[in-house]
């Protein structure tokens, strides 16, 4: 199957209203671009699905979802089945505007940037529920992930496909595309685009996801930091408490060779379940470390990412050592 250059992956849910104005801009924005037009329907119940399949438009490819499986799996599918080199993903509620994927490609093609990453400087979104929770989580988000970006919550990027390819969007870690492509080793950088305000449907995000976002930064920390080296988060706070409970069993030793009665003290208490929870944590550690240990070599995996070879003055070209499953998908 013939490949294209650009793939403009839109995942939707309930948005029928939205979906012929979006294509007819799509096609107005990158008329000049071999393209094609993914768009991954999360479970709609609102006919949006009918209306798609009803176009005649040789550049539109409809992907649709058996349920909602939410939009990180919609997204990792209309990656798996995109055919481009590159790949922009946006949604589907025109609040993204596609005239800035042009300057956002050449960005990728011509720049040498992996990844570009819009940045709602006008954003159109009521102040309480979006822009006040979103200004925070971009906050705890920038200072912990070490990846900093003004705009984590923009769905408008452009990667280079096998960037994109590679991210492993499970859960709902689209919030975390750039913190995911970095641990990739991707480049990364992020430009001004327009924002406009919902006219048709309904929003799907609210203060609820709050603490979704949270544990999912707790993930993304643990996945920058200490994925290959599990044993390195594990084993110091393991051997931390377990120091903690050895100090405190000793303390009360020494109580209790002076001739005192420790029994039914709760710092004797203590002391028993910080020992009991260091040990724990270091076993964890080491299981968690065979594990990661055994993800790897299973697969034929790499804990790391070679960008290009250069021998001779010549550029040698890495391949994958296993066909991933997008490949395989775009050869049936």
């Amino acid at each position: 199957m013939r490949g294209v250059e650009l793939s403009i992956v839109v995942t939707i849910l309930n948005e029928v209203d939205n979906i012929r104005p979006l294509i007819d801009r799509i096609h107005a924005a990158v008329a000049g671009i071999d393209y094609e037009i993914v768009y991954v329907d999360d479970g709609s119940t609102d006919g949006s699905v009918a209306l798609l399949k009803s176009f005649d438009d040789p550049r539109l490819v409809v992907v649709e979802l058996r349920k909602n499986y939410g939009q990180s799996l919609a997204l990792m599918a209309g990656i798996d089945v995109a055919r481009g080199t590159y790949i922009a993903t946006m949604d589907g509620d025109l609040q993204n505007d596609p005239a800035d994927i042009p300057s956002m490609l050449r960005m990728v093609r011509d720049e040498d940037w992996d990844l570009v990453v819009g940045e709602r400087v006008n954003r159109q979104d009521g102040a309480l529920l979006r822009k006040i929770p979103s200004g925070i989580a971009n906050w705890i988000i920038r200072n912990l992930s070490g990846v900093h970006l003004r705009d984590y919550g923009c769905a408008l990027k452009v990667f280079r496909a096998e960037i994109a390819r590679d991210l492993g969007i499970y859960g709902e870690l689209h919030r975390f595309i750039s913190v995911l492509a970095s641990l990739e080793g991707a480049r990364i950088t992020q430009v001004p685009v327009r924002h406009h305000a919902r006219r048709h449907g309904q929003s799907k995000y609210g203060l609820g996801r709050t603490f979704r976002v949270v544990s999912d930064l707790i993930l993304m920390l643990f996945l920058k930091k200490y994925l290959q080296r599990p044993m390195h988060l594990f084993g110091q706070v393991g051997l931390g408490i377990f120091a903690a409970g050895a100090l405190i069993n000793l303390y009360l030793l020494a109580l209790k060779l002076a001739g005192q009665d420790i029994w039914g003290k709760p710092l004797l208490i203590l002391g028993a379940l910080l020992v009991l929870t260091g040990v724990q944590l270091v076993t964890v550690g080491i299981i968690v470390e065979v594990l990661m240990r055994t993800y790897y070599e299973s697969q034929q995996k790499r804990p790391y990412k070679v960008r290009e070879i250069k021998r001779a003055g010549e550029t040698v070209e890495v391949l994958p050592l296993g066909l991933p499953r997008a490949e395989k998908l775009r050869e049936r």
